[in-house]
């Protein structure tokens, strides 16, 4: 990964350098730019993440698990970082510290008020003391990381066909435990108390669910870097949410828009010199905020309807 973060500005560079324009012909434009086997596999690599953000970020969202979402990502910061100083594949290093940090965090207890604390301050401390290992690492490492920017916020180019097949094989065991889980887990969500009067076995779907969440996490961040993550695993599921309560259409429209603003994002930066990180929290945003605009006229001509 060190290698493919460090060709990235290269690509960039030449890509500036020869200068792409956007002709307004779009089947010229997208077939320039699939030329280049860097841009296809950023395709596959974006594509096959904003289907699993969209679709963990939705639960994520739901139970209201932002925060350690965020932490998950920023623990595989030190874990791409460590894994370089060590001679390993970053890739390997992501999954790995995401993959533990999760089971740390799902270790705590958090039936209660004091559980919540305890919960809350543990993700806050493993989230700090690991970020600064990352910084770390970087300062330890001899050689030529020229990374450290690519790995905190984002790269799609450089991707290699390796790590389109490695992402997706994660994807698809992800995708497929979360949907055995989806129910139970659909239900402890809204209700946890009910749920748990039911004999729905709580801890270990949320066991379960922390270790999906850090898997995505994982993946994510190898796109959008570790401080930018919330970029595909909350904003798309945040402004499907903004539009819907019902949970298939949330689910299907989290992942319609982590798809769109990924490949908007994609196409945006191929004619661009600026990162491909900014693009996509851009137009996630956009969408974000336009939701909850119209959530908000709704709400006051539904309070005129009543008043009338």
């Amino acid at each position: 990964m060190s290698a493919v973060v460090s060709g990235t500005g290269g690509l960039v560079a030449g890509a500036a350098a020869a200068g792409p324009v956007w002709s307004w012909n779009l089947v010229d434009d997208l077939r320039d730019m699939w030329s280049y086997p860097f841009m296809v596999n950023a395709f596959r690599a974006g594509t096959v993440v904003a289907v699993t953000a969209g679709v963990v970020g939705w639960f994520m969202v739901l139970r209201r698990q932002s925060f350690a979402g965020h932490t998950l990502a920023v623990v595989g910061f030190p874990g791409a970082a460590g894994a370089v100083l060590v001679g390993v594949g970053a890739t390997y290093g992501y999954f790995a510290f995401c993959l533990a940090a999760a089971l740390v965090l799902a270790a705590v207890p958090r039936a209660g008020r004091d559980g919540g604390i305890a919960e809350s301050a543990l993700t806050g401390t493993v989230q700090a003391f690991l970020l600064a290992c990352g910084f770390l690492f970087t300062a330890l490492y001899k050689g030529l990381l020229g990374g450290t920017t690519s790995l905190l916020f984002g790269s799609f180019l450089g991707i290699t066909t390796a790590q389109v097949w490695v992402l997706l094989a994660v994807a698809a065991a992800v995708l497929a435990l979360l949907a055995a889980i989806g129910r139970p887990l659909l239900f402890a969500s809204v209700d946890p108390d009910v749920a748990a009067g039911r004999g729905v076995p709580l801890r270990p779907l949320s066991t379960a669910f922390l270790v999906l969440l850090g898997a995505a996490a994982a993946e994510t961040s190898q796109i959008t870097g570790t401080l930018l993550v919330f970029a595909l695993l909350v904003m798309p599921a945040a402004t499907a949410q903004a539009l819907t309560t019902r949970p298939a259409r949330g689910l299907a429209l989290s992942v319609a828009l982590a798809l769109l603003v990924t490949w908007a994002g994609l196409t945006v930066a191929y004619y661009s010199p600026y990162p491909i990180g900014f693009y996509v929290t851009t137009f996630a945003f956009g969408a974000y905020a336009a939701a909850r605009a119209a959530a908000v006229i709704r709400g006051r001509q539904g309070t005129r309807e009543r008043a009338a």
